[in-house]
């Protein structure tokens, strides 16, 4: 999702320029060379930037340069059956997020199983996404969101950035979860369908929080809940859905995986590192600044989250009949 260019830039000050001198191998052990993550969407947006903060943490700690590859196409899966077809051996790895949980069932004839070809080394950064509506819809909760969405079954509109994406599929949860039903409104990207919101030609979307807050400041749209189990330091006074909707939950996540045979002895040496990174307050304020907070799991605890969030979109996925374009 694009950040103002301004915004980006200033965000960016120090995490974009990774240096590529090695501070000299050390015999065999890892990393004696340069690591590289390859992130499978182009460059400028918020998860982009998250893994350049990362990385530019990982390789002060790692004493290696740590390359950012963007290599986008096929909604993130070319630069994914890269990271899996790579050799095993801890130096190429992939910027994982929820995108992959989504596609293992958005695509039919995927040539990999995320889940079982890509071994999760550690987890960053979690964020929610906002339930945003026009001003001047005729409410102002959750509840009354529903009560009116029943009362109205097929005449709202709802945006997101395209079939598949993130903000369709929390929309796609909300509708399975409370039974309401919306008319599903696809665009080509965060921005045509903010305009659209604004301008009042669709209702609601359940989009990403950064793009929207200017308008949510502005007035312009109205947040009626964060996706996420627990509240927005963003929006503190703004509740999450999962107070109306008990059980609901989305979150943009992201985080590293590396090829499934990877040494365990070098995942836990990654592992261990983005952690220590994660703990740093600076690292924290600076992923605040992208809507998301530290996210430390151990690789098997983020392994298990990973195909809990596959199992979870695929049942929304195959709901909703959504296929990719």
């Amino acid at each position: 999702m694009p950040l103002p260019r301004r915004r980006f830039l200033h965000l960016a000050a120090g995490a974009v320029a990774l240096p590529i001198t090695s501070r000299g191998a050390r015999g065999e052990a890892f990393p004696a060379r340069p690591v590289r993550v390859i992130v499978a969407f182009a460059p400028g947006g918020i998860g982009d930037l998250g893994a350049r903060l990362i990385g530019q943490s990982l390789q002060e700690r790692l004493q290696q340069p740590v390359v950012i590859e963007n290599r986008p196409g096929a909604g993130g899966n070319t630069g994914t059956e890269a990271v899996v077809r790579a050799p095993p051996d801890g130096y190429t790895m992939i910027w994982a997020g929820a995108n992959n949980a989504i596609n293992a069932s958005l695509y039919d004839n995927l040539s990999y199983n995320f889940v079982r070809d890509i071994a999760a080394v550690g987890s960053v950064m979690r964020g929610p996404f906002v339930m945003t509506i026009h001003p001047s819809f005729p409410a102002r909760t959750v509840a009354e969101f529903i009560a009116y969405a029943k009362a109205n079954p097929a005449k709202i509109n709802m945006a997101s950035p395209g079939a598949g994406t993130g903000p369709h599929v929390n929309g796609e949860l909300f509708k399975m979860m409370t039974g309401v039903e919306m008319v599903h409104v696809p665009y080509r990207g965060d921005g045509p369908a903010l305009i659209d919101l604004v301008a009042g030609q669709v209702q609601v979307m359940f989009g990403n929080l950064i793009s929207a807050m200017e308008h949510i400041r502005a007035g312009r749209l109205r947040a009626l809940a964060v996706t996420t189990a627990m509240p927005s330091p963003a929006l503190p006074d703004v509740p999450t859905v999962a107070a109306t909707v008990p059980g609901y939950e989305a979150s943009a996540w992201f985080g590293l995986g590396a090829p499934r045979a990877t040494p365990a002895e070098v995942i836990a040496k990654l592992n261990k590192e983005i952690n220590a990174s994660l703990a740093d307050p600076k690292l924290a304020a600076r992923l605040a600044e992208l809507g998301g907070a530290p996210m430390p799991l151990s690789p098997q605890a983020f392994d298990a989250f990973i195909a809990a969030e596959t199992e979870k979109w695929g049942k929304v996925v195959r709901m909703s009949g959504a296929k990719a374009n």
